[in-house]
């Protein structure tokens, strides 16, 4: 008897893989004519995200942050004058994963700057943007840095925070309770352009002052980010990733020196030299 055949011939796979592709279409069709936006069942699956386990409060320190600015606008807070930034600034109130993952861009109320507008003062003071580029939403689109930060963020941790207003006050009153600044300047860190300083002892620092263990990230050797973790009550906790590799065993804390500044010196210096070679 002749042995049997078990592998699909050609017609079969094709007439599969038709059978395939139709389904697929059929469920793009229905979620189009559904209202959607044609991504499909993966879509939905993508924004129904499992529940956080902790929070992060990332705060940026301007001193390196700034350096990095190469025009200036109204909306940058690196161009707002030497005094306006005097330490860490919020960048955002991020919920997380423990594994180091996060949820982002869930399914919540699209950002309205009109529900912070009593916040205004205290967001352009400790919320600065450090950036003249507008940030992406969760919507295809562009906006302002707060924006951003309630779409992609804020929207996944309102099982706990609740609404876009109270999200941001919530951030707000967690960077005042924990201020990280003030921690450090009484432990002898101070912004310095000349100083480095050990990284173990500013993170012993902020361990005796708050009883967690923070994650910093460095660039160039600068600290440029640096995370407290909080449970879902807000209490303090061991963030888990630490400081990472980012940053090396002694770490500078620039000074903040306006953009605007800096142009000015170089324009007086210019003038000055101008000057000279007419004399």
């Amino acid at each position: 008897m002749a042995p049997l055949n078990i592998l699909p011939s050609s017609t079969n796979l094709r007439f599969a893989f038709m059978v395939v592709n139709l389904f697929v279409c059929y469920l793009c069709m229905t979620e189009v004519s559904a209202g959607g936006s044609g991504r499909g069942l993966l879509g939905k699956r993508l924004r129904e995200q499992r529940e956080f386990d902790l929070f992060k409060l990332s705060l940026q320190w301007p001193g390196t942050y700034c350096q990095k600015t190469r025009r200036c606008c109204s909306s940058n807070g690196c161009c707002q004058g030497s005094n306006k930034l005097p330490g860490f600034t919020i960048h955002g109130l991020w919920p997380d994963y423990n594994d180091g993952s996060w949820p982002s861009c869930c399914n919540g109320k699209r950002f309205d700057v009109n529900e912070i507008s009593t916040l205004q003062s205290g967001l352009n003071k400790f919320w600065p943007s450090l950036s003249c580029s507008s940030s992406t939403n969760c919507h295809g689109g562009k906006g302002i840095f707060w924006e951003h930060e309630w779409e992609k963020h804020g929207t996944c941790a309102s099982s706990v925070t609740g609404d876009e207003y109270n999200y941001f006050i919530t951030a707000i009153n967690l960077y005042l309770k924990y201020n990280v600044t003030e921690v450090l300047k009484e432990a002898g860190y101070v912004a310095s352009n000349y100083e480095t300083y050990p990284l173990g002892g500013i993170v012993e620092a902020i361990q005796n002052a708050f009883h967690a263990t923070p994650e910093i990230q460095c660039s160039k050797g600068a600290v440029q980010e640096l995370h407290l973790c909080f449970y879902k009550d807000f209490k303090p906790r061991d963030c888990e990733a630490g400081s990472g590799n980012s940053c090396p065993a002694y770490v500078s804390l620039p000074e903040f020196i306006s953009p605007e500044m800096v142009n000015a010196e170089a324009q007086d210096s210019n003038s000055a030299s101008t000057y000279r070679s007419f004399i």
